[in-house]
């Protein structure tokens, strides 16, 4: 019987994680390659994982590493100490998820470990960083253009951009979105007769303005908002302000229950999804995939995932406002671009064709290693027998 092969998922937060896009991704890359017959270590950090949750696969390995919890240096120094062990462990490969861990692929380098690296977004363009943490960021591409085996975009526009800034090609492999059974709606609303949003709070996800225009769109419609900061400030108190003075905005915080999420989104009538950077983005993919109809704020990687039938506007509260009540006052184009999102998800977005990507990535690289070892044993034993 052949060696399985094995592979170390370093840069989330765990399995199973609920937290971000990355988290997402690995409840469903992990299973299916341990079904496609690898040995699947996923490292993670104290408390972010479910270790309880009914849909955990308990073939997939988690260790867990140190780390030092704080917005700017959590991702950096448990990257480091899961880098470390991974390099002791020496899988045949690893997934190395954010281009924060790039300064540590030498290490992983040095070992032959091959990397396949999701880069996720253009960190460096996000708002909610600093210029020193940009800088960090784009220092980590820089290390990750040079160190890293094989680059993963999840959008074209990030290849492109990566192409353009770092000279490096990759594989694109996006994000995928589940289609749910029909769920009952969230009790104390309608179908298709509530506005919903569903991000992060932070500036580049278009949420001080949403606020804003929730105020218009509340007088006509109930505002569902999901999300917060995971940090507490101001957003998360102008959200919690927003509902207590506004009987028809109802403000759920952080949801880690995929069932509701996918309720929320199925009956919702207009979804706005307000992300600028980043490139696919999960949580539109998922929308798409519950038959919901979105409003996107227009960039080009919202323009990519949606397609040519897709409603923008820009990132201001009266544009935001006026795109969804004008959407809310038609339910025939709102089932229309139901069907038109969902059907888009299925034939482009599927899981089962994003997780074949990632083995057939993995195995290339893999495979690439187990000939060079060859190579050099040959070498060895010829050198040996002159």
């Amino acid at each position: 019987m052949p060696r399985r092969r094995s592979v170390s998922i370093i840069g989330t937060r765990g399995y199973p994680s609920y937290y971000g896009g990355f988290e997402t991704a690995v409840r469903r890359i992990a299973p299916y390659l341990v079904d496609a017959g690898w040995d699947v270590t996923v490292y993670g950090r104290h408390g972010s994982t479910a270790p309880d949750d009914p849909t955990r696969d308990h073939r997939v390995t988690t260790r867990t590493t140190w780390g030092v919890e704080g917005r700017s240096v959590s991702t950096l120094t448990y990257g480091l100490t899961a880098s470390l062990d991974a390099s002791i462990r020496r899988p045949d490969v690893a997934l190395v998820m954010n281009v924060a861990n790039g300064f540590y692929l030498p290490l992983l380098g040095a070992r032959g470990i091959p990397t396949l690296v999701n880069v996720d977004g253009i960190e460096w363009d996000r708002a909610k960083w600093g210029r020193l943490a940009k800088n960090v960021f784009r220092a980590g591409a820089r290390m990750t253009a040079r160190f890293g085996t094989r680059m993963v975009y999840d959008s074209h526009e990030i290849g492109r951009r990566w192409r353009e800034e770092f000279g490096v090609d990759g594989v694109f492999l996006p994000y995928g979105g589940d289609t749910p059974e029909d769920l009952p709606v969230e009790p104390g609303l309608v179908h298709r007769g509530y506005v919903l949003v569903v991000a992060r709070f932070v500036p580049e996800n278009t949420i001080e303005e949403f606020l804003v225009a929730a105020e218009a769109i509340s007088d006509r419609w109930p505002v569902v908002i999901v999300g917060s900061s995971g940090y507490g400030g101001d957003l998360d108190e102008r959200a919690q302000k927003l509902a207590s003075e506004r009987p028809n905005v109802h403000w759920l915080g952080h949801v880690s229950d995929d069932t509701r999420l996918f309720s929320l989104w199925q009956h919702a009538g207009v979804y706005f999804h307000g992300h600028s950077v980043g490139g696919t983005n999960p949580a539109l993919v998922q929308a798409m995939a519950c038959g919901t109809a979105i409003v996107a704020r227009d960039t080009p990687y919202n323009r990519e995932v949606l397609g040519p039938e897709s409603v923008l506007t820009l990132p201001l509260p009266e544009n935001i406002s006026e795109a969804i009540l004008q959407l809310m006052t038609d339910s025939d184009r709102i089932e229309e671009l139901s069907k038109l999102n969902q059907a888009r998800a299925h034939s482009s977005y599927s899981w089962d064709q994003i997780c074949a990507g990632y083995e057939q990535a993995l195995s290339d690289l893999a495979a690439t290693r187990a000939r060079r070892a060859k190579r050099r044993g040959g070498a060895t034993k010829s050198g040996a027998t002159e």
